[in-house]
């Protein structure tokens, strides 16, 4: 049995300029974080001449053009793998539709498990690639490239995206002291809302795309931003990094009447007001996680508790996507 896993993300920084409808145009820059929260996928082969898939449904098609899971079709498809004697698992540490890249970190598990399963090496630059390849250019999702970085490389990493499709990609330049602090003074609770990405990603994808003034100034300032929260987590100005997050995520909430909610909202004010130094939520928008960034952590954590938020406990995988 072959067994993959890869990390979900949070975004640290300049989230939905790595959209192409933004980043072919204007570049796009992101740091973003790989977390210890994991997709798995395993795959082994089975004595039955038939394909067997188990995600949240279960499918037994007799050929590969006939898997209903797109991505898994897709998948199989462009690795060559057409053996009917397989089955493929997937799993997850957490929900998808909750902010935190579940399907960049699925597709790139799989093609992981895949081309091992070829006995084929593959870096995590080509895995990254090939995972946007299927989502963007195969699949037409409105979907940014960010994801299926963070996952493959991991760590705690700065992304450029360039005009002409390349990325560039660098670790965040802090000191250990800095990253251990950062991973402590942040917090990340479940609103229980979960949502279609897609949805809002595709309002801000044609937006983009005509140009819209609003959504363009907005992602350039975003941008900015990101570029901003970078600096602060490399001198060490983690309390600045926790404004940004705060600035970001008000204009963020510009981008869609569906960003936010009044629950979300309440939420929001409440952490403000118990010692978060900003905070935003996780991924496209309308629900998922929020994350704060506190330097009072106990009594952030005791107010989020008595509104009935859960803490998920938050680390940096610096593995990305591999094989156990």
């Amino acid at each position: 049995m072959i067994i993959g896993r890869s990390p979900l993300r949070i975004s640290l920084g300049g989230g939905g300029t790595d959209l192409p409808s933004y980043y072919r145009e204007h570049g796009g820059f992101v740091v973003a974080a790989a977390i210890t929260q994991y997709v798995h996928v395993t795959l082994h082969r089975t004595p039955f001449k038939e394909l067997l898939i188990r995600y949240s449904q279960i499918e037994r098609p007799a050929s590969v053009q006939e898997v209903k899971h797109p991505i898994i079709r897709e998948a199989l498809s462009i690795t060559g793998v057409t053996e009917p004697n397989i089955e493929i698992t997937s799993m997850a540490d957490i929900p998808a539709g909750t902010g935190l890249g579940s399907s960049g970190s699925f597709t790139t598990c799989l093609l992981k498990v895949l081309h091992k399963y070829k006995r084929h090496f593959i870096h995590p630059r080509e895995l990254a690639e090939m995972a946007c390849h299927i989502e963007i250019d195969r699949l037409g999702e409105p979907v940014g490239k960010q994801d299926q970085y963070i996952a493959a490389f991991g760590g705690l990493t700065v992304f450029e995206f360039q005009r002409d499709g390349a990325v560039l990609a660098r670790p965040v330049n802090a000191s250990e002291d800095t990253i251990d602090q950062l991973q402590e003074n942040l917090l990340m609770v479940p609103t229980g809302f979960r949502r279609s990405a897609a949805v809002l990603l595709k309002e801000q994808d044609d937006k983009s795309r005509r140009n819209d003034p609003a959504m363009t100034d907005n992602l350039h300032y975003v941008k900015e931003l990101g570029h901003r929260s970078l600096e602060a987590l490399e001198s060490g100005n983690l309390a600045e990094f926790g404004q940004l997050l705060h600035t970001h995520w008000e204009h963020k909430k510009k981008r869609s009447a569906q960003m936010s909610n009044p629950d979300i909202d309440g939420w929001y004010a409440l952490a403000l007001a118990s010692g978060a130094i900003g905070g935003k939520l996780i991924g496209a928008g309308g629900g998922g996680f929020l994350l704060f960034y506190t330097e009072q952590k106990a009594r952030l954590r005791q107010a989020l508790r008595g509104a009935g938020l859960t803490e998920v406990k938050l680390g940096f995988d610096y593995e990305g996507t591999k094989i156990l």
